[in-house]
């Protein structure tokens, strides 16, 4: 069967008559799934409302620290994407509260290798949305990883424009959840290419993590240092030139064997602490990471895309907020959105992103689905 992919996109504010844009734009004829983010400066309820009133197929998506679209980076209203044609099925299954992930992972696990026993023939992966707050990405993703067994996951965490107060993904039922994350089973007839993206790497500038808190995800010393005072001296900065801007050019890099994973800073704090969007622990080894061009990397990543998918009708992608910071700081934002917008990327920048077991930060994961 085909997929016929259908893009909208309202910057109402107005719950009601955002979603009514949407659907306008998705057109008539019944739509077999919906994808969407939104600001978190929705009235979520009545969005939520809206959004059950008006869709009957099985539609997921959360707030988010903006989004991408077919004119590239948006930062407010709401963007979706619609299915038709019978070639792609969405099965939403939420995860509440998150503290339970474990044996709602096994419970998935059970459902997905029922489906895949009686479709065999069909391409499979999964999409993760998860409170960008919870802390909780790692375990809930490798759980998730390790139940289902042989297949991708690419996840994002949920924004709200780096407020950093609360974040909330769609249950598909009308409600917007925090302390809640939504993976949603995809298949299609067509075929499918994930791919993960970064552009740092680790640098001689070695930092030791000399005291933390890894259920927070806070460093409090580095070298022996307040963690900011460490960090900022190893840049040439003092701690009062510390800004989401800096962090987004400069993250902390760990690596195993030849694999740099990036660990990036959310904020600082009054004690000169440095809270992490990914899991850090006492006794690790970090670097301050050096950047290589963006817009280059990603465009050697979509070319390499294109030989094995030479038409893709949709990359569905999650992609770090700091990108975005730090493509406006170098002033290749808009660049960056053409060249997204021009390989079909529908997306939102996040709090972090989840790659098949692993939570990522500053990085671009996604899932081709070809045309």
């Amino acid at each position: 069967m085909a997929i016929e992919v259908v893009h909208g996109e309202s910057r109402s504010m107005d719950p009601r008559q955002a979603v009514a844009e949407l659907a306008a734009a998705f057109g008539p004829g019944t739509l077999d799934a919906v994808i969407f983010f939104c600001s978190p400066d929705y009235v979520l309820g009545e969005l939520g409302s809206a959004l059950q009133d008006t869709f009957v197929c099985p539609t997921t998506g959360c707030t988010a620290a903006g989004q991408i679209g077919a004119d590239g980076f948006e930062h407010t209203g709401i963007l979706g994407v619609g299915f038709r044609g019978g070639g792609l099925r969405l099965q939403p299954y939420p995860i509440t509260p998150l503290a339970d992930h474990a044996h709602r992972a096994v419970r998935i696990a059970e459902a997905v290798r029922e489906r895949g026993a009686a479709h065999p023939d069909l391409s499979r992966f999964g999409l993760l949305l998860v409170d960008g707050l919870s802390m909780l990405e790692e375990r809930l993703v490798a759980s998730l990883y390790q139940a289902v067994g042989n297949m991708p996951i690419v996840g994002g965490s949920a924004g709200d424009d780096l407020r950093f107060e609360s974040t909330h993904v769609y249950d598909g039922a009308g409600r917007f959840l925090s302390d809640a994350a939504v993976f949603c089973l995809v298949e299609c007839d067509a075929p499918i290419q994930p791919m993960k993206v970064q552009h740092f790497h680790p640098t001689a500038t070695e930092l030791v993590i000399t005291a933390a808190d890894p259920e927070r995800r806070i460093i409090y010393e580095m070298n022996g240092e307040p963690a900011a005072v460490a960090y900022a001296e190893a840049l040439g900065l003092t701690p009062d030139a510390l800004t989401a801007e800096v962090f987004s050019c400069h993250p902390l890099v760990l690596s195993f064997g030849q694999e740099p994973y990036v660990r990036s800073v959310q904020q600082i704090g009054a004690d000169m602490s440095l809270t992490c969007y990914c899991a850090i622990e006492e006794g690790l080894i970090v670097t301050i990471g050096a950047a290589v061009d963006p817009l280059e990397t990603l465009q050697t990543a979509f070319s390499e895309l294109r030989r094995a998918m030479p038409e893709p009708a949709l990359i569905l992608a999650c992609d770090c907020i700091l990108r975005r910071l730090e493509f406006e700081g170098e002033g290749i934002d808009a660049a960056v959105g053409r060249l997204m917008a021009a390989n079909r990327v529908f997306g939102f920048s996040t709090y972090g992103e989840q790659f098949n077991g692993v939570h990522v930060n500053q990085t671009f994961t996604a899932v081709a689905i070809g045309g």
